[in-house]
């Protein structure tokens, strides 16, 4: 990715943590975005990243494309490791448990087509960009 897109990303995180959810939800080229809140594996840091979503009846779901590079993003080896995370969606804070899911799984095309969507395919895109199978992540809300 480029610089400059690496900083217009992190710009959009800054200004939808800062403003508590007001501004970002729909800021970056309109698309709907969360933050997944989850825990570092190595650092047991608490951790960030804003990512595009679709829903899925209850469930949220967010790819892990990091843009179609060979390396998937750090935030799925830190939610593999721990599936405990918080969603922010707009303004509203969800605790919900990750679940990875690839090629095989009953659901995974017809999910794949539905992020596409909502990403006007950039999934595809990234998918051809490489090798990997790119893990469609499901956020489900934990109940009380």
């Amino acid at each position: 990715m480029s610089s400059l897109f690496v900083r217009t990303l992190q710009t959009h995180q800054w200004i939808y943590e800062h403003s508590g959810g007001l501004l970002g939800h729909r800021l970056l080229m309109g698309n709907p975005t969360l933050l997944l809140r989850h825990i570092g594996s190595r650092t047991g840091r608490s951790r960030t990243s804003a990512l595009t979503y679709a829903v899925d009846g209850e469930r949220y779901l967010v790819v892990a494309s990091n843009g179609g590079s060979p390396r998937p993003p750090a935030w799925l080896g830190n939610i593999t490791a721990n599936p405990a995370c918080e969603i922010q969606v707009g303004r509203r804070r969800l605790a919900v448990t990750a679940r990875p899911t690839f090629p095989g799984d009953p659901d995974y095309a017809r999910r794949f087509d539905l992020v596409d969507s909502v990403n006007k395919g950039r999934y595809r895109a990234y998918q051809q960009k490489t090798s990997r199978p790119l893990a469609i992540v499901e956020l489900t809300p934990d109940t009380a």
